[in-house]
């Protein structure tokens, strides 16, 4: 039997302590980026990565207005969203040369949305085969990334962290 190590998930897994609040108001307030993942803040949205990504660069951007509904962000708001995924999108085909990129917002619980009171649209880099049995039969992901590496590349790319060796 082979054993696939994913010790950075054990924390998740057993955490009964979950945050009161909103968790994107909550990280748009707070000043440790790096801690928080966000790996570049605009005028009105931000970028995170996802900490518990479907692939290696599996991004959101967020407005910082709380709302659950597209319909209630301004339309500046809403440009800046999508350029911001835009320009998300570009730096993600550089850095990771993905097959495809999915991109989805989930609006209500019904639809999907794990954090459903607040809008974001997710950002994913696809593979051919990145659906393979570990996904599908396991019910299992197997990230080559640590998270650490992701943010680093990914904001340097934004231009929001300088440049260091991730593997000290």
């Amino acid at each position: 039997m082979d054993y696939l190590w994913s010790p950075w998930r054990y924390q998740y897994l057993t955490d009964t302590r979950r945050p009161s609040g909103c968790i994107f108001c909550q990280m748009a307030a707070e000043t440790n980026d790096r801690e928080n993942l966000i790996v570049h803040r605009g005028a009105a949205n931000f970028i995170v990565l996802n900490r518990f990504p479907y692939t290696s660069g599996h991004l959101m951007v967020v407005p910082y207005r709380h709302t659950a509904e597209l319909a209630e962000i301004d339309p500046d708001t809403v440009s800046e969203l999508m350029l911001l995924t835009q320009t998300a999108t570009r730096h993600l085909r550089s850095i990771y040369r993905p097959d495809g990129l999915n991109l989805g917002m989930n609006i209500g619980e019904s639809a999907g949305a794990g954090i459903a009171g607040h809008l974001h649209m997710h950002v994913l880099p696809r593979w051919r085969g990145d659906a393979n049995f570990m996904t599908t039969v396991g019910e299992t992901r197997v990230l080559p990334e640590e998270l650490d590496v992701t943010w680093q590349k990914l904001s340097q790319a934004f231009g929001t962290a300088k440049p260091q060796n991730v593997f000290e």
